[in-house]
């Protein structure tokens, strides 16, 4: 694997195992996740396989974790946004 940068295409990420939370749905609109070498973790969009991924250093995925944990983003599920 070459260098990993944010928006590459996931397919150049080589043979990462990507998973998905139990709540996706069948119809794949869900966001997909695997860990890369080194402890970073890659983030894709199902309906969009080859595109481009989204890479966060461990420390930057595991504090988006814990807020989703904690509830810190409940208001966006519930489609409101605050301003």
């Amino acid at each position: 694997m070459d260098q990993v940068r944010n928006g590459m295409p996931a397919t150049l990420l080589g043979a990462v195992v990507w998973r998905k939370s139990r709540f996706s749905n069948p119809s794949g609109n869900c966001v997909e996740m695997a860990a890369l070498p080194g402890g970073a973790v890659a983030v894709r969009n199902s309906r969009d396989p080859a595109g481009p991924a989204l890479v966060y250093a461990r420390g930057e995925f595991e504090a988006f974790v814990l807020g989703v944990k904690n509830g810190d983003f409940d208001e966006l599920i519930a489609g409101v946004v605050e301003e």
